[in-house]
């Protein structure tokens, strides 16, 4: 027959009230003199805070209010360093479990600034699109979790969209996303896990708009247009809201001609995406081979640099290619 016994928090230093009043039941009050010296104190400001009709305890509501305002810009355990007490002690007061909370414990929160340091809670949209990115291009959330340092199950929580993230989380995807981004993953099933949920690979965004909630991939060079429509399909890119939007459109302004000069207008249309981006992609090598500079290059081709960019990056050099070079 074996028994279990209740195990005893660590014990807190002498010449503390925890050690000095012991825990009931588990372990007696210890009467070394530093605390007795503590015990007697805080008798006494108990006995004087009764006579001045100071309670006690405090009703913990207002502070609840003021702990969720402080979680908007700092983790819990920033909070509750700040307070000097401890998180799960922070968490009980701000989930309302705790209902009266002493004076000074509600002091110490309430005089607690809100931080603007790498604990703050910011939107995560950017950091999703990250994720989701470096999943597309064949990563796996063990590559991007020990490529930045950040534990799978948070990088597996904003694969999935959670809403926000610290701060120090974000950079640290951030770093991870330039480092892989240039170079193709090998897992198969990320990829899939990618193309069946619709998520843009590194080479749809642009650095700079990635973090903008009304920001779109651009999949093709031509997104949002029925150009685009016909190059998702012609090159198998997986279809995005833009140009489907913009195909429905096209064919709705298009509806009222006879079916046989329709016909027509959709197969130019079809026509005019039909290996464009290889074309780009080739071209734009050509004339970095010859000494110009991907500014130049992109303002010969007609098109923007972003554009070249990501058809360089969707049309690589083929490995025979390589070699015969």
């Amino acid at each position: 027959m074996t028994t279990t016994t209740r195990r005893s928090r660590p014990l807190a230093p002498h010449g503390t009230y925890s050690r000095a009043n012991g825990q009931y039941g588990i372990r007696p009050p210890c009467h070394c003199e530093p605390c007795r010296t503590t015990r007697s104190r805080v008798k006494k400001q108990q006995r004087l805070n009764r006579h001045r009709g100071i309670p006690p305890l405090v009703d913990a509501a207002t502070t609840a209010k003021r702990l969720h305002e402080l979680h908007e810009s700092s983790g819990w355990e920033d909070i509750a360093r700040a307070a000097k007490t401890s998180a799960s002690h922070v968490r009980e007061i701000a989930s309302g479990r705790l209902t009266q909370i002493s004076p000074k414990t509600q002091a110490k929160i309430m005089a607690i600034r809100p931080a603007a340091t790498g604990g703050q809670y910011i939107d995560s949209t950017g950091t999703v699109r990250r994720v989701r990115a470096l999943i597309a291009l064949g990563y796996t959330l063990i590559d991007i979790a020990e490529s930045s340092s950040v534990a799978v199950a948070r990088v597996q929580s904003l694969a999935a969209g959670y809403p926000s993230l610290r701060r120090t989380v974000a950079e640290r995807i951030t770093n991870a996303y330039r480092a892989l981004s240039e170079t193709p993953g090998t897992n198969t099933r990320a990829k899939n896990r990618a193309r069946t949920n619709g998520w843009a690979p590194p080479a749809t965004w642009d650095d700079d708009t990635i973090d903008d909630p009304q920001a779109r991939p651009e999949w093709t060079g031509y997104c949002g247009t029925d150009r685009g429509w016909w190059s998702h399909r012609q090159q198998n890119i997986p279809m995005c809201a833009a140009c489907d939007e913009a195909h429905a459109q096209w064919k709705a302004e298009h509806a009222h001609l006879p079916r046989s000069e329709f016909m027509t207008r959709l197969t130019a249309s079809r026509a005019s995406a039909s290996r464009r981006g290889e074309t780009i992609a080739q071209d734009g090598r050509e004339l970095l081979a010859q000494g110009y500079t991907v500014e130049l290059a992109a303002e010969r081709l007609g098109i923007t640099i972003q554009h070249l960019h990501q058809e360089l990056r969707r049309h690589p050099v083929a490995v025979d290619e390589q070699e015969a070079a």
